[in-house]
């Protein structure tokens, strides 16, 4: 039987939600239907024990419940209604995380576009549910179709922002948590790793659309209604925004992806400072299908870095020569991994910046200086 995986944002559906990515066993050895009981003195031995709370689980466990503690306050539900003629509607639910940022006083709600962008502009159709039971509204909104993140601003009093994590430091297996409204069941909570990072081409959406993909996987149970919600580490910070699932039924299957918090960080501040997110541009066509096979016509020996399909004329990378067949290896110091990786460097650049770039160019590397200039309406 053929099966099909779908990449599905995870705004809305009702099953339970606390996950730990791992499964707990209360079977005995080899199918055996019969328990090894213990007399009274034992059972009061192991009781003793496991009241003492003295195991590296134990530990974790306590650490896993403070972080909940400090995090689940700022965590938000969220749903926004759409009307339909002549007097139907659409919901649509997701989730939010209370945020502050230095570019602008006040309080905010950052979640996904696709969670509040059919409501808009009808800002009494967003209902935001607090953690304490309150429902409020926003008083405005940014939204960026490219990242798929919206700012909410709100007026409320005890709303304790979370705190910014850095998620360039994130490495593969770090433990991290998943908080939100899986299926409409706020102040969930589940656990599980990261799987991978980079993460790109999901097909979420349209691919031209969605311009910043570089997500976050893990296996931390991410289902409809998570989407918006924060993805936290063991330090109790916001290092992720969850956004999508892979499945082939519509909920978890153990494959979610989150935006970082990086990324993030970086269109939150410019949509609060200057109302839209202002893009670096260099001015290239890139090569998607860049393989390995391609790579050794090349004479490179890996198929690591952005190669340079087309240059277009009077833009960044014209002006500094950047060519047709060049592969750019790094950029502004960091290893480009592939087009997607570039795509996401370049535009968290800022607009001016002059940057270098190591490029693959007949069999050795030059180092090029690039001028960046604003990203132009259109442009892909």
């Amino acid at each position: 039987m053929k099966t099909t995986r779908s990449m599905l944002l995870c705004g809305f559906g009702i099953a339970l939600g606390f996950g730990f990515g791992a499964g707990l066993s209360l079977q005995g050895p080899a199918g055996s239907a019969q328990a090894d009981y213990l007399n009274e003195a034992e059972s009061e031995k192991i009781y003793r024990e496991l009241d003492a709370g003295d195991s590296s689980l134990a530990d974790t466990s306590r650490v896993l419940s403070k972080i909940a503690r400090v995090v689940m306050p700022g965590v938000v539900h969220i749903n926004s209604f759409r009307k339909l003629p002549p007097r139907g509607r659409v919901e649509e639910t997701g989730s939010g995380v209370v945020m502050s940022s230095l570019k602008r006083p006040g309080t905010y709600i950052v979640t996904n576009r696709h969670v509040i962008n059919d409501a808009l502009p009808d800002l009494e159709s967003i209902s935001i549910h607090l953690s304490d039971g309150r429902v409020i509204h926003p008083l405005k909104v940014w939204e960026d179709r490219y990242s798929d993140i919206a700012v909410l601003e709100v007026e409320a009093v005890n709303l304790e922002p979370l705190r910014w994590g850095d998620s360039d430091k994130l490495e593969i297996g770090n433990i991290v948590l998943a908080c939100g409204s899986p299926f409409g069941l706020s102040q969930s909570v589940t656990m599980g790793i990261v799987s991978a990072r980079g993460r790109s081409s999901l097909g979420i959406g349209n691919r031209s659309v969605v311009l910043n993909q570089d997500f976050i996987q893990t296996d931390a149970a991410i289902n409809p209604g998570n989407s918006g919600g924060p993805l936290i580490g063991l330090q109790g910070k916001l290092l992720g925004i969850n956004t999508a699932i892979a499945s082939t039924h519509g909920g978890n299957e153990g494959i979610g992806f989150s935006i970082p918090s990086n990324l993030v960080r970086h269109v939150v501040s410019h949509l609060l400072e200057y109302g839209s997110v202002r893009r670096a541009y260099l001015g290239v066509k890139l090569d998607s299908e860049f393989d390995y096979e391609a790579a050794q016509q090349l004479s490179l020996y890996r198929s690591r870095g952005a190669r340079i399909l087309e240059v277009y004329p009077n833009t960044p990378a014209a002006q500094a020569d950047l060519k047709y067949n060049d592969v750019i290896l790094e950029f502004n110091g960091v290893e480009v991994l592939d087009e997607s990786h570039l795509i996401n460097r370049v535009s968290l650049s800022d607009v001016g910046e002059l940057v270098e770039v190591t490029v693959w160019r007949d069999g050795k590397k030059v180092k090029i200086k690039v001028d960046l200039t604003g990203r132009p309406a259109r442009s892909e």
